[in-house]
């Protein structure tokens, strides 16, 4: 109870030093709400990664993660309600609808980019793009061999919006076209369904994702309107809800120097999706192997009750030290 106190600032007449007790500011500073860390995740193998991979970090560092799996517009109703405190999949440009009036009114903050060079946008089987299909402005002419469908991920996020708009707008003459809603993994099979075959196939995709791997596929030109330049190209942001940082001040700072890669997220959702790891132990094992992100990501960071942040983290990941 009496640390309860001094975490939360309170003054109860007797001094740290007098109690012998070595508390640290940022620890002081960080109330007893900030123990668990509440994680948006959206169903995507990518945040899923990232999620396990901070959650990892978290727990090592003394602090409990929970982690609940929503659409993209109940993870920001969330954060603005105090329902959720992180997100790691603020895709930028493409969210920008969904995000941007959250952050201009101060409910969500938007931190530190974590992945740069990603890209979201249509693509179609290689064999479809060799045939002539490689931009959206090729597609209406080819309807009937795709079925006039396009096919996204579930309902409500921001890809599928931006589809929806195409359409709603009669771009490229998608006017009489159908959005196929379904799910990360739902698109994924019916990809896999049709491939064998050689048919004819547009959806939604990105990377990283271990789809560029898996299958043989290319990126449609002409979509920047409403994707954005570069074959989509984004970058990925951390989010909290608003004010978050400054009440937490140490979960903060791992917060801002989260920083993921292509190829790290790459490999761990090859390990998720096509190996069937456990995100957590994927998350792990990768740190295991990899301990010099850890440098980067503890910097300036303590454990929760205080303590130097690295040695404490590959103690409790079993990484020699």
């Amino acid at each position: 109870m009496l640390t309860r106190y001094l975490n939360r600032g309170l003054t109860l007449g007797l001094g740290a030093s007098a109690l012998g007790l070595a508390i640290s500011p940022l620890q002081a500073a960080e109330p007893e709400s900030c123990e668990t860390v509440r994680f948006a995740e959206v169903g995507w193998t990518d945040i899923t990664a990232t999620t396990a991979l901070a959650s990892e970090v978290l727990e090592a560092l003394g602090y409990q993660a929970r982690v609940d799996t929503v659409s993209v517009p109940i993870a920001y109703q969330g954060l603005k309600n105090d329902d959720f405190d992180v997100f790691l999949g603020n895709w930028m440009p493409s969210m920008a609808s969904i995000s941007d009036p959250y952050v201009e009114d101060g409910d969500v903050d938007r931190l530190a980019a974590n992945l740069e060079g990603a890209k979201y946008t249509l693509a179609v089987p290689q064999y479809v793009y060799d045939a002539g299909v490689t931009s959206v402005a090729d597609l209406d002419e080819h309807a009937e061999q795709f079925d006039s469908q396009i096919h996204g991920i579930e309902a409500g996020n921001d890809g599928n919006q931006l589809i929806q708009q195409m359409i709603d707008d009669d771009a490229f003459g998608l006017g009489d076209w159908k959005l196929i809603d379904s799910s990360e993994a739902g698109m994924l099979a019916e990809l896999s369904a049709r491939v064998p075959e050689k048919q004819w196939m547009v959806f939604l995709g990105w990377e990283p994702h271990p789809m560029n791997t898996n299958f043989d596929i290319a990126y449609l030109l002409g979509a920047d309107d409403y994707f954005g330049p570069d074959l989509g190209g984004a970058t990925v942001y951390t989010n909290t809800r608003g004010g978050y940082v400054e009440e937490c001040p140490n979960v903060g700072r791992l917060l801002e120097n989260l920083e993921f890669t292509l190829e790290m997220e790459n490999q761990l959702m090859a390990e998720i999706m096509d190996k069937g790891t456990d995100p957590r132990d994927a998350a792990r094992a990768y740190l295991q192997a990899n301990p010099e992100v850890l440098e980067v990501w503890l910097e300036g960071v303590e454990t929760r009750n205080g303590k130097p942040a690295l040695p404490a983290v590959k103690r409790a990941l079993d990484i020699e030290t």
